[in-house]
């Protein structure tokens, strides 16, 4: 067979861009694939507007503090039409990152329509077929809808449509209390939008629980409702929404489904092929091998975690194996990721349910508030605490919520898999007054029984008679 290039990778989002310039700045010929829009969900509908509009709340909120700090500030008057704007701008800022221009300097070859995988080493896009050993699947995923009455019949936003509306809602009826049900609910409600979250289980399922309840009674303190019931029926029309919930029904103007996200996997020609599918997308081994030999699947329409950095993971892993032949198996023993309502929630590695279940009693718990923490004492914000699931010394997982947590994450990284320690890490200077200090903190707390222990007070001791005798 006549191959037209080395790899083929199908999607411009951020695994496919990673794995895609990755092989291309190794010299192999590399054709590109992008359907919808360069840059994926995370640069268009996900991670970049959603942290504009965040900022733009921030604004409003701290204005709407009024005198604080001795300073007083002016009521907030919000332009939803100028949040928008910034929204776009934003966009518009990092779009070159992800252009075609940028992958085509790399080398790729940039075809912008939708492909089908026609066999193991083949696809076909835009009347032509192409031809290569490997093919990358990064086709991303697209908003979960559930079956709830009525909903194919009604107006409704996901993430995809939600930056783009021409007014703020009056009141914003949210269906999910997952990381983007939150931090729209806390956004919106900041702008001025009356907010209402619908969640039959619990809020951000996956993170601590004790995190989870400081931000929600953060969110409820600024006026955000939280309903526990599974949404059954929805009806009205533009501008006049009706949910019903068990008994109850609330009226919105305006409903957010936010009930997590699903493979794009369908269209594509890959169950024709016999790539294999799971409940959760492609069904992938460690090196996010398919069960078609030479055909790999990354990030979000794969079975397995969906969050960018991962996807840029598993892209640059992939591309290391195309190109230099290295097997890259995944490891998630230190996978972060942060919800950015206000107080962050940030987690890396196992929770502490999780890290209870693993280890039992040998579980050690070691948790630092920033109640203690200088800087934000003196920053008139104090909420939260880090907790650091210890077993022996070794770091297994840590729970952060606070201000500005997601920055502290590195460090746990690095002890998580073995590159530092918690005995370097608590021995290190950092600056003072810092949030990270918080860290070194918890660092040292895992080695203080030792540190001040029965044999170093013995040796203390020892060396003290000693210096006495001898002066």
């Amino acid at each position: 067979m006549k191959f037209t290039h080395d790899v083929i990778v199908i999607g411009g989002g951020a695994g496919g861009l990673v794995a895609a310039g990755g092989c291309a700045l190794f010299g192999l010929e590399v054709a590109l694939i992008e359907g919808r829009k360069m840059g994926g969900e995370c640069l268009n509908d996900g991670c970049v507007p959603s942290k504009a509009l965040i900022t733009a709340a921030k604004r409003a909120a701290e204005a709407r503090e009024g005198t604080r700090y001795g300073v007083t500030l002016d009521q907030p008057k919000v332009d939803w039409l100028g949040v928008r704007q910034h929204i776009r701008d934003a966009i518009a800022a990092i779009e070159p990152h992800d252009s075609a221009e940028r992958f085509e300097e790399m080398g790729c070859e940039v075809i912008r329509d939708w492909a089908k995988v026609t066999g193991p080493q083949s696809v076909e896009v835009g009347g032509r077929t192409l031809r290569a050993p490997r093919i990358v699947i990064a086709t991303g995923s697209k908003p979960a809808i559930p079956p709830i009455e009525g909903v194919d019949r009604i107006p409704y936003l996901t993430n995809e449509d939600i930056f783009d509306i021409d007014a703020l809602p009056d009141h914003l009826v949210i269906v999910g209390g997952g990381v983007i049900g939150m931090e729209m609910a806390q956004a919106f409600r900041r702008l001025g939008s009356a907010v209402t979250v619908v969640e039959p289980d619990e809020l951000m399922a996956r993170d601590d629980r004790e995190s989870v309840a400081l931000v929600r009674e953060v969110m409820e303190g600024e006026g955000v409702r939280f309903v526990k019931g599974l949404a059954s029926k929805v009806e009205g029309r533009e501008g006049a929404i009706r949910l019903h919930i068990g008994g109850e029904a609330i009226d919105g103007s305006h409903l957010l489904i936010a009930t997590g996200r699903k493979a794009r996997c369908e269209g594509f020609g890959l169950e024709d092929i016999g790539v294999k599918m799971g409940r959760g997308g492609i069904v992938t081994d460690e090196r996010r091998r398919t069960s078609v030999k030479g055909i790999y699947a990354i990030g979000d329409c794969r079975d397995g975690p969906r969050l960018t950095h991962v996807s840029g993971y598993e892209g640059s892993n992939v591309a290391l194996e195309i190109t230099l032949g290295l097997p890259a198996k995944v490891d998630y023993s230190a996978l972060p990721w942060c919800t950015y309502t206000e107080p962050e929630v940030a987690q890396i590695g196992l929770t502490e349910q999780e890290a209870r279940e693993k280890y039992g009693e040998k579980l050690r718990i070691v948790t630092e508030s920033f109640h203690d923490n200088e800087r934000a004492l003196t920053e008139g914000n104090d909420k939260g605490q880090a907790k650091v699931m210890l077993k022996g010394t070794k770091v297994v997982g840590a729970s952060l919520v606070g201000k500005n947590v997601g920055e502290l994450l590195l460090p746990y990284t690095q002890t998580i898999t073995g590159k530092s320690s918690t005995f370097a890490l608590g021995s290190a200077v950092i600056a003072y007054p810092t949030r990270s200090e918080i860290t070194k903190a918890t660092a040292f707390a895992a080695w203080e029984p030792t540190v001040f222990g029965p044999l170093p007070k013995k040796w203390a001791g020892f060396l003290a008679r000693m210096r006495r005798r001898l002066s």
